[in-house]
């Protein structure tokens, strides 16, 4: 039996510690190869072309050149996987969502106050092996914007009626633009949004509010204690676990922290659970795009409770991994494309 194939990865960081760091750390996994190491975009740029790296992780805020130029460029020459590394700020938080939208496939929290270096080896390992099995397509000049118009230029999708329906949704990689393709087909009485996006702390607000920016239905990181109603989708906050929990006819949410289940937190698995025992019949479960298992279970759960499920199917996944095993332990009731998700599961809530 041959070896397997190592994932070859490019290191770019202007700061020489975290070069050092992350060389050292991910060289300690056995399905990682770190090929090359870069200060700034302008020496990156050389290596890309030297090593034709798997995956390359990226600073966006660095001299000479920014990392998000760097990327646009990078995505319209030469294509690869991108996991993004970005500090803990607002304004890190504003441009990881830029880079998301020009091309990156991940997002990863260098080390701060609550977030370790260990957090961030952990985090940034899964998250290379992740990138590694998405397929990245070459982006032109006008790509970004072009997407962004024709997200914009969806038709509204309409509801007969509010509900008091819960629709729930859990991703990971992809899933930020996933669901910029999904939420603003939302109409303004859809059933009320539940949400779990793998992103790191912090991340999850500058999300939450470029969707609501985008979106006809009010989008917000949630907290504790937010009511789940009709027009309003709710978005886990980064390293923390969001349930859904019931007070006589009101839905509303816990946010809390607690252990990593399916190796997240937030988790899906923990949210599709809380909706199958609260929720049960009265819930519309959506497994989108995303590396690994976590989900899976929850959707089960969901459709045994008597909720509609449907999963994500694989041509328009970037990583078919949730949806897989989603569907793989019978939990997905329908397996939809992605320009279809939305329809569908506004249909499931109405019937």
């Amino acid at each position: 039996m041959s070896e397997q194939k190592k994932i070859r990865v490019l290191i770019v960081d202007d700061s020489a510690v975290v070069r050092q760091i992350l060389g050292r750390e991910l060289a300690k996994d056995s399905m990682i190869e770190v090929v090359a190491t870069a200060p700034d975009p302008y020496v990156a740029r050389d290596l890309v072309v030297q090593y034709k790296p798997d995956v390359l992780t990226l600073d966006i805020e660095m001299p000479r050149m920014d990392g998000l130029t760097f990327l646009r460029r990078l995505m319209h020459y030469f294509p690869l996987p991108v996991v993004i590394v970005s500090s803990l700020t607002q304004r890190g938080g504003s441009l990881a969502m830029e880079a998301l939208s020009a091309g990156a496939v991940e997002v990863v929290c260098k080390p701060g106050s609550s977030y370790t270096v260990g957090d961030m080896v952990i985090e940034i390992t899964e998250k290379i092996k992740a990138a590694a099995c998405v397929r990245v397509a070459k982006k032109d000049d006008g790509a970004v914007s072009k997407e962004t118009k024709h997200t914009e230029g969806f038709k509204r999708l309409s509801l007969s009626k509010t509900t008091n329906k819960v629709l729930a949704i859990g991703t990971s990689t992809g899933g930020t633009e996933a669901l910029r393709k999904v939420l603003p087909t939302m109409p303004g009485n859809a059933p009320g949004i539940v949400i779990v996006q793998h992103m790191p702390e912090h991340f999850t607000k500058s999300f939450a509010q470029h969707l609501n920016e985008e979106c006809e239905i009010d989008v917000k990181e949630a907290e504790d204690g937010d009511t789940v109603v009709p027009g309003r989708a709710l978005i886990a906050p980064g390293n923390y676990h969001m349930l859904l929990q019931r007070s006589g006819a009101v839905y509303c949410v816990q946010v809390k922290q607690g252990p990593l289940v399916s190796r997240h937190r937030p988790s899906v698995d923990v949210l599709f659970k809380s909706v199958a025992r609260y929720a049960g019949s009265n819930a519309v479960g959506v497994i989108m795009t995303g590396m690994g298992s976590d989900g899976a279970s929850g959707l089960k759960e969901m459709r045994d409770a008597g909720a509609r499920t449907v999963a994500q199917d694989e041509n328009s996944c970037v990583v078919f991994g949730m949806p897989k095993e989603a569907i793989a332990l019978g939990g997905a009731e329908f397996v939809v494309p992605l320009m279809g998700i939305a329809a569908k599961a506004l249909e499931l809530a109405q019937s």
